[in-house]
């Protein structure tokens, strides 16, 4: 087969030609693009919904969980849990809910949401739906940090004040008891409508910070 030579026109008509592939290449590439973003924009819209309506849910349920922690306090109250620390030997008579601290020189802050007390003791008790070991962990560093505020303020409580504390749940994993024990906190644990303090075993000493 012979191979027809070249020539200026067949040059000029391949330029064209090339050119016109480079034009469709390039108006395909653009149509591509405007099509991705628009799928960019559409699963990005879709994900925003979907971050409103995570949001939307967690919120509920948090409220659902500190309304259900109210409750427990309240049952807590209601059961006589002061008479119940009178009957181990605390004369505390009075109580405060959700007590919130904050000291921004030591960078430290937190809540608490029930202290018992009286002249000469304060009780700290930490309340959960369910209490597991790493809340117990939780308030014994959270005491820790209190203490620290406390000596820091120097006009919160006076100073012969002993600090004490107590851990409390609905539901209480039997670990978070034992640990709580052993780190010298006082469990309680709500039982139907009243609660009560779970003995504590032998050899048993309430921590004081």
């Amino acid at each position: 087969m012979s191979v027809q030579p070249l020539t200026y026109e067949s040059v000029l008509e391949l330029i064209r030609e090339n050119s016109r592939e480079m034009r469709e290449e390039h108006r395909e590439f653009r149509r591509s693009l405007k099509e991705q973003g628009a799928e960019f924009d559409r699963r990005m819209e879709e994900q925003r919904a979907e971050y409103a309506q995570m949001r939307k849910e967690l919120n509920k349920k948090m409220g659902d969980l500190t309304s259900r922690i109210g409750e427990i306090v309240e049952h807590m109250l209601g059961g006589k849990i002061l008479d119940k620390f009178q009957a181990l030997g605390y004369a505390v008579d009075d109580y405060t809910r959700d007590h919130r601290y904050r000291n921004s020189k030591l960078g430290i802050k937190g809540q608490i949401d029930l202290i018992l007390q009286d002249g000469d003791v304060a009780i700290f008790i930490e309340v959960k739906t369910k209490l597991e070991t790493a809340d117990v962990r939780k308030h014994l560093e959270q005491m820790e940090k209190y203490r620290r505020h406390v000596d820091a303020a120097k006009i919160l409580w006076p100073p012969t004040t002993r600090f004490l504390g107590a851990v409390a749940g609905a539901v209480v994993d039997d670990e978070a008891m034992d640990f709580a024990h052993e780190n010298g906190l006082y469990v309680i644990v709500q039982s139907g409508e009243a609660v009560e303090i779970v003995p504590t075993p032998e050899g048993f000493k309430a921590r004081e910070w």
